[in-house]
């Protein structure tokens, strides 16, 4: 019988935030409740997490035509998670725009403690890594920050290239970065089924989502989900985890 396994790829996207990283107190319903207070708008910390999932639906993939980058659109996200809180005030606007901004420090955030360690994994097969993220966030900041240097050979923020994904035109800038001429040698990893997945197969990558908590959406029954990093080497057929470093 034939081994029907597909290759182990050439290279493996990933996206960043709440795949790589995630916010720490800063963005949490006290941060924002600080943030609220600076611009004289009382808010409910309690409404905190129903208000960003209502926010959330700002946030849904649209057709190709619509995925311009335009920090307006996380500027509108934020305003409904202000107002979800109760926030009133003709200072919402600034807020908005002053949590944007400080979205993208690193200093916010956290990496996953399974990151490091399948990063080195994937470099020590030859796989190259990238990073493709809706972000206006510099990524060699982050790279050094997180201590990552050295291990991605591509990145590539919407905020730089001009279109967010799921469009299929920042996958094809990654893979033209990371030297991969065929989509299907390459998997982007992420948590967003629309944004990660659904825009990476739609040029013939693989994809694998990442849910690290939660009930898992209903996905095609071809793209794998995992709950850690730790479970990609086995997915890719890359043997078990094991940091080279250690």
């Amino acid at each position: 019988m034939s081994d029907r396994r597909p290759r182990p790829p050439q290279a493996v996207f990933f996206d960043v935030d709440f795949t790589l990283i995630y916010p720490g107190p800063t963005f949490q319903p006290e941060g924002y409740r600080r943030f609220c207070a600076r611009y004289g708008l009382t808010v409910d910390a309690s409404r905190f997490h129903a208000a960003v999932a209502e926010a959330g639906r700002l946030l849904v993939a649209g057709d190709e035509g619509d995925l311009e980058y335009d920090p307006q659109i996380f500027i509108d996200f934020t305003k409904v998670i202000i107002r979800g809180m109760g926030g009133e005030g003709d200072r919402i606007d600034e807020c908005s725009w002053d949590i944007y901004e400080e979205w993208a420090s690193c200093h916010h955030f956290e990496l996953y403690d399974d990151v490091p360690g399948v990063l080195r994994v994937l470099d020590a097969a030859g796989v190259r890594i990238g990073l493709i993220s809706n972000t206006h966030r510099s990524l060699e900041t982050f790279e050094h920050h997180f201590e990552l240097t050295g291990l991605i050979a591509a990145a590539i923020s919407s905020s730089a290239h001009g279109r967010m994904k799921p469009h299929p035109a920042i996958f094809e800038a990654a893979l033209r970065q990371a030297g991969i001429e065929d989509p299907r040698d390459a998997v982007m990893v992420g948590d967003s089924l629309a944004h990660d997945i659904e825009g990476a197969r739609r040029i013939g990558m693989r994809g694998v989502l990442v849910v690290r908590s939660g009930e898992p959406p209903a996905a095609p029954a071809d793209v794998p989900m995992i709950r850690s990093l730790t479970e990609l080497p086995g997915i890719l057929h890359l043997g078990a985890v094991h940091d080279p470093s250690a």
